[in-house]
């Protein structure tokens, strides 16, 4: 036998399939959850899906796609903007949601012939800069009244419980929906593009990359999430102040997710957002001691554990739950294992 034959090209593993349907059971498990969780199991289980959505995005973008923004509060921001706008022109509700989280991904594409001519620090300080001119610009709005703000007033038309429930499935349906948009991608031709650009752009447009449409759909894909996101928190918390929306702290927080998780893996920022959260519900009581706490956890993992969890727990025993590229094994299974993840 060859030693080309010897080998094979693996994207499952009965470990990964099987993690996948666990995945699956478990979703479908939770789209039920209004029946036998109460309220406060409601309302945390809806912001844990909306931080493993920031998370997985701006690990798409960054980890991926090697776009590292310090401004995806702009879209987070516009797209409960977006939100309320559309509800005062008489747009129901939550179709005004979803459609906020489009308003985003519009955005995206308007700023993406801009923003994705900028490199490395150009590129995280130009996006910062834009998410502070759409802050400002919002205040302008005299339905948001400076930052004052306003409420997003016709989520009272619904019962608490109602509008709970509604609002846990919105958030389970979109992380489910964007995240497995976000792993279609990565495990195609684009992911492998985007990948290629990340690790030297002249060199993938030399092999036909098309540099700039590649990066422009991980953006607006980024950015529809983000929005998404904003929208979602705005269900859950009704209020909308422009400072709270297009604040900083919401692309610290995606990247302390990312960064804790494992940047570059797609498992990752999901157990990084399960880490954020456990650390939110335990000390955010704290004050000025959880941000402190957040802060010395990332100068621990950037020393420590550089590649997160789950990139230590990948270098060490090899786990893939969910594998967006390819390996190399003894046609047997029993040889090494390579090749992009």
């Amino acid at each position: 036998m060859s030693a080309r034959a010897a080998l094979a090209i693996r994207r499952w593993t009965p470990l990964s399939v099987a993690a996948v349907g666990t995945l699956a059971a478990l979703a479908a498990a939770l789209a039920f959850g209004p029946l036998f969780l109460d309220a406060n199991a409601l309302d945390r289980l809806t912001t844990l899906f909306i931080y493993v959505l920031l998370a997985t995005m701006w690990n798409a973008l960054a980890g991926y796609g090697g776009l590292v923004s310090v401004g995806q509060q702009a879209f987070f921001g516009i797209g409960a903007y977006a939100a309320i706008r559309l509800s005062s022109f008489g747009v129901g509700v939550y179709p005004a949601l979803l459609l906020g989280g489009a308003c985003a991904a519009a955005l995206a594409y308007a700023l993406s012939g801009f923003a994705l001519r900028l490199r490395g620090g150009e590129f995280a300080i130009g996006m910062w800069v834009l998410a502070e001119l759409l802050h400002l610009l919002v205040n302008l709005d005299r339905l948001i009244q400076g930052e004052t703000g306003t409420s997003l007033i016709a989520l009272n038309a619904f019962s608490p419980e109602h509008r709970r429930d509604y609002n846990y499935w919105l958030a389970l349906a979109s992380m489910g929906a964007l995240v497995a948009l976000v792993f279609a991608l990565l495990r195609g031709r684009l992911g492998a593009s985007v990948q290629a650009i990340r690790d030297n752009e002249e060199a993938a447009a030399s092999l036909g990359v098309r540099v700039l449409a590649t990066k422009r759909i991980l953006f607006v894909v980024a950015g529809a999430g983000c929005g998404l996101a904003g929208t979602l928190y705005l269900a859950t918390s009704i209020s909308f102040q422009p400072a709270t929306y297009f604040g900083v702290q919401w692309t610290a927080y995606m990247i302390f997710m990312a960064l804790v998780g494992g940047l570059g893996t797609f498992e990752g920022p999901i157990l990084g957002a399960i880490v954020f959260f456990l650390m939110e519900s335990f000390f955010g009581a704290t004050g000025i001691w959880y941000l402190v706490g957040l802060g010395a956890t990332a100068v621990a993992f950037a020393l420590y554990l550089p590649r997160g969890l789950w990139g230590t727990l990948e270098e060490r025993f090899g786990l893939k739950l969910l594998p967006v590229g390819y390996r190399v094994a003894g046609a047997e299974g029993d040889g090494p294992a390579r090749g992009r993840t």
